[in-house]
């Protein structure tokens, strides 16, 4: 039997994959820039055509030093953002002077919301000098389901005020068998002075 071989050139020439290959990866849906936003709402686009869904943060730098960013979902297009949500954090810190390192639980009711429809916080402290800033990776999942809670992975690592490296890692859940269908990005104090969120679906 022969073998065919593709070559590169005959791979750059194709622009549709049959049906039945599915393509896989991630689709990016929409994006926002911040500049000086009070808020940053994405009310489109999280819907059943993927069973998860992921924001990336890039570069988000507060107004006020030592903000919190934070997160809440909504069930109505964006009218309220008042999901209850139960969490779980644990977290990392190394200072730049090497004098403080810490790896714990985090048993803050603030940061570790439990049955409340509070605002959950993504990164707290977060420092606002010229070089600060916020990056990380939230994780949705299957958004749209009427049976089910709906389950979330985070990851956030911060310029911390106290000038220090702050990895937090949290999980969680909506306790809501409604769908999401929006989702606001904020800090507790001041706007969001610059960066960028970008909405993945995976398939």
């Amino acid at each position: 039997m022969a073998l065919n071989f593709a070559s590169n050139n005959s791979l750059s020439a194709i622009t549709t994959l049959p049906a039945s290959i599915s393509g896989g990866g991630m689709t990016l849906i929409s994006e926002q820039t911040a500049s000086g936003s009070a808020t940053l709402d994405f009310t489109s686009g999280i819907d059943s055509t993927y069973d998860s869904y992921v924001f990336k943060f890039i570069d988000i730098h507060p107004s006020n030093d030592g903000a919190k960013f934070q997160y809440n979902f909504s069930t109505d297009g964006g009218s309220n953002y008042n999901v209850t949500k139960t969490e779980t954090r644990f977290f990392a810190y190394h200072n730049e002077s090497d004098t403080s390192a810490v790896f714990g639980y985090d048993t803050t009711p603030a940061d570790q919301l439990a049955q409340s429809t509070d605002f959950g916080t993504l990164a707290h402290a977060v420092g606002n000098d010229d070089d600060g800033c916020v990056v990380g990776i939230f994780n949705l999942y299957n958004p749209s389901s009427t049976i089910f809670v709906k389950h979330f992975i985070i990851n956030f690592q911060q310029h911390h005020s106290a000038s220090g490296s702050y990895q937090h890692f949290k999980a969680g859940y909506g306790n809501t068998t409604s769908p999401i269908t929006a989702i606001r990005f904020q800090m507790d104090s001041g706007n969001i002075d610059s960066g960028v969120i970008k909405l993945y679906g995976i398939s």
